[in-house]
């Protein structure tokens, strides 16, 4: 398998939900198709926006196999992360298995607090599992959900140990402070969940970004990508994010991905998650003005 070089802006996209609780696939090609062709580099699917852990296994292989079969495989960064070894190496063999540019693999969450010799195993037989299927892993660090961080020593710890495998980090903390950490381990690719750390990039050397509101303006951020020190473009990004954020993310995002095609299918979000019902809110989200970029 010849290994993608992962970079730039990366949508993390959500997953449309019918009134029967099953994917709804055209509806999620149509939106993943229209990020590839609007400025995303590269897709994250079934990550914390694509609520991959409300879904059952058997839901995500599905969407996994649609996926690889209708897009392009080496654009997709995929989810795999589950508290359970076993779920975890099915899934990471099945991406390598579809031709997945690489793995997205949260730490086994249920249990805490964890030693980082144990994070460390539960990784290394995760690599050693998935031996003969190789597919490239990167971490995922999302403290706040998993109450788990991958410290930047443990971080290094298994780069030096497997550097054919482990490749990277999306980094969903929001502490650039430890993204910066993270970015100085040799050839470790780090992508902070704010695309407004793409003006930061080239400085601090991350890879680009892995995104949920990069879904509704990616354009911006491929601007943003490419010309890290305007000042214009920035801003703009920095105020669309704001705006979106001040929403519960997913319920917002999917709004607004239904707002552009006009598919209602969208406003489905998966419990516990609810759909964003309150007038004000609903009335800043409709005042975003998609592309409507300050000129340079």
């Amino acid at each position: 398998m010849t290994q993608t070089r992962i970079a730039g802006v990366i949508a993390a996209v959500p997953t449309p939900i019918n009134v029967h609780g099953e994917i709804d696939g055209d509806a999620f090609l149509e939106h993943a198709g229209w990020c590839l062709s609007n400025g995303c580099d590269f897709l994250n699917v079934l990550g914390t926006t694509g609520e991959a852990n409300s879904l059952c296994a058997t839901k995500r292989s599905a969407l996994m196999t649609m996926a690889a079969r209708e897009l392009d495989g080496s654009r997709l960064m995929i989810g795999t992360g589950t508290p359970d070894l076993e779920t975890t190496v099915a899934l990471t063999r099945k991406a390598f298995d579809l031709g997945f540019a690489a793995a997205l693999v949260l730490p086994p969450y249920y249990y805490k607090p964890l030693e980082e010799d144990g994070l460390f195993a539960w990784f290394a037989e995760l690599v050693r599992m998935t031996a003969k299927t190789p597919v490239p892993i990167y971490l995922y660090n999302f403290p706040q959900l998993t109450g788990i961080e991958f410290s930047p020593a443990l971080s290094s710890r298994l780069s030096r140990a497997f550097p054919e495998r482990i490749h990277g980090a999306k980094d969903s903390s929001g502490n650039l402070a430890y993204a910066r950490e993270l970015a100085k381990i040799p050839g470790f690719r780090v992508f902070p969940s704010s695309e407004t750390a793409l003006a930061d990039a080239g400085r601090d050397g991350y890879a680009g970004c892995i995104s949920a509101t990069v879904n509704i303006d990616p354009r911006s951020s491929q601007r943003l990508w490419h010309d890290q020190a305007n000042a214009g473009i920035l801003d703009h990004v920095r105020s669309f994010r704001q705006t979106i954020a001040t929403n519960p993310l997913i319920p917002a995002v999917k709004y607004l991905v239904g707002k552009r095609t006009g598919n209602a299918i969208w406003n489905r979000v998966l419990l516990p998650q609810l759909p964003i019902t309150d007038a004000k809110r609903l009335e800043g989200l409709n005042a975003l003005r998609i592309g409507a970029l300050v000129k340079a």
